[in-house]
């Protein structure tokens, strides 16, 4: 297993940076522009054991698969969501996204992935990953962030 993980600092409300990852589909889809659904399935209290069906377009294949909220926190000056779900029966993959308050405009983004594979021969494939996409990620999440809080 591999695993991932960065952080940045955001110039945008805590709020607002949560949003992404706690709200609509429409939200999510300013950072994410590949998911292209997300419904619920099964909602606990909680949300610890809640189950999503996603959709995520790559080029011209739609992957379908559930998300499971392995952990979640949603207080004042930190909030925490770790998902996981299996891509076409190759991976097992989490995505870790923690968020914490250091000011009314600043907020710390914590983005912690790994990632399984499940057949011997993606394995091979694995020792050439990097953590480019994450750092990736990280950034996109900041430019839309710092973007919006702008024309707040």
């Amino acid at each position: 297993m591999k695993q991932w993980s960065s952080e940045i600092e955001i110039h945008a409300p805590i709020e607002q940076v949560w949003s992404y990852f706690d709200g609509s589909l429409e939200q999510m889809q300013k950072i994410m522009p590949q998911v292209v659904e997300n419904k619920p399935v099964k909602i606990t209290e909680e949300f610890v054991g809640s189950i999503y069906r996603q959709k995520y377009k790559e080029g011209k294949r739609t992957e379908e698969y559930d998300v499971h909220t392995l952990e979640y926190l949603n207080t004042p000056n930190e909030k925490k969501v770790k998902i996981g779900f299996t891509l076409a029966n190759y991976f097992e993959i989490t995505a870790y996204y923690e968020l914490f308050r250091l000011d009314h405009h600043k907020t710390r983004f914590r983005y912690t992935a790994t990632n399984k594979a499940l057949k011997w021969f993606i394995k091979l494939f694995m020792i050439f990953a990097n953590e480019k996409v994450v750092i990736k990620f990280l950034e996109k999440v900041k430019t839309v962030a710092e973007s919006e809080a702008r024309e707040l």
